[in-house]
């Protein structure tokens, strides 16, 4: 039988034996009431990891960043981001349905960062005609960048530019572990200029479910609200927070071998003119395709057993995880010559 393998995303990544085993050990409570040690110990870790005063674990990434978006502003004002955020693309229009927010995006940069210059620009008081920035969001790594690192200068820039204008800043930080590896630095200090900043368990790091939102003890209080509301609230969630604190003590360091076979992937991709693919910073590689279309692609690979997504008409995405092994990668290679090959599979 052939072995699939699956690089549609790092969300696909399975927990492993150690892992299981201690969720199924976890100590439980109520988190509704707070009174469940082990989240208390997850949020504890994570709050100090990402150098905030608390954090709040919640089911999904997506619900972190809108809790954090909803208790950042107030209806109607404006949230300024990059056209190629993941908030704004991908997360169902959450802040305009739900929040009654309106969107307004600048251009990201090749590295995933937004241009102080061109943000300053965009940045307008409410007045009787117009609505007044309730916000400032970036996203590091950047996901349709092809998972690449914003510096931290270009961060701390972002910062200045928000705390002169009295807005907040918040990162989506889904793979800031992954930044960190890339550019040698703690994720407390790539976020140190954000007043929030999420993060998630289930794709690097390897776990089922979660991520986490932190920032100020204030602003967690009124994030926990908004959580309930949207129906984040869990009971005995010590379960999969287990899997959390076991991830941030374990899983973080090895994020490079992932850096790596993205890096080899992109190299035996690069090899065929039916490719144009990125130098990957981080475990994303992004292959433009210049024989044939991505939907093509897609029915190809998985002929072949190798699993990716389409990231538009002539472009697919393929991301390694915890799950992939750099002969998983170099099999994945050998397939796809064999399919430019002309060659049955």
């Amino acid at each position: 039988m052939t072995k699939i393998i699956d690089l549609r995303s790092d969300t696909v990544s399975k927990p492993g034996e150690e892992m299981r085993r201690v969720m199924a050990e976890a100590e439980v409570g109520d988190d509704v009431f707070s009174d469940d040690p082990t989240v208390n110990r997850l949020e504890a870790l994570a709050a100090e990891r990402l150098g905030k005063e608390a954090a709040m674990f919640v089911p999904s990434g997506t619900m972190a960043n809108l809790a954090a978006v909803l208790s950042h502003t107030r209806p109607g004002e404006e949230v300024v981001l990059g056209d190629r955020a993941h908030i704004f693309n991908m997360e169902a229009g959450g802040a305009a349905r739900l929040g009654g927010l309106q969107m307004r995006v600048v251009r990201n940069l090749a590295d995933g960062g937004l241009d102080p210059v061109e943000v300053a620009e965009v940045l307008r008081k409410e007045t009787m005609h117009s609505p007044g920035t309730g916000l400032i969001a970036l996203e590091n790594t950047h996901n349709f960048k092809g998972g690449t690192a914003v510096p931290v200068a270009s961060v701390d820039a972002l910062g200045e530019l928000a705390r002169a204008h009295d807005v907040p800043l918040h990162m989506d930080g889904a793979r800031i572990f992954n930044a960190q590896a890339a550019l040698g630095v703690e994720a407390k200090r790539i976020a140190h200029a954000c007043d929030s900043v999420s993060f998630c368990l289930s794709k690097g790091l390897g776990c089922p479910v979660g991520s986490l939102l932190c920032g100020s003890v204030e602003f967690i209080e009124r994030a926990r609200r908004y959580r309930k509301m949207l129906g984040g609230g869990m009971r005995q969630a010590g379960i999969i927070a287990a899997a959390g604190i076991y991830a941030l003590e374990n899983n973080v360091d090895r994020l490079a071998e992932d850096h790596a076979n993205a890096a080899l992937l992109a190299e035996g991709l690069g090899k065929h003119e039916a490719f144009r693919t990125n130098q990957p910073q981080t475990n994303i590689v992004m292959a433009e395709i210049v024989r044939g279309d991505a939907g093509d692609w897609m029915r190809k690979l998985k002929d072949a057993g190798v699993l990716a997504v389409m990231s538009g008409p002539q472009r697919m995405r393929l991301v390694t995880h915890i799950n992939i092994t750099r002969t998983d990668v170099e099999l994945a290679v050998s397939r796809i010559d064999t399919i430019l090959e002309g060659v049955a599979v």
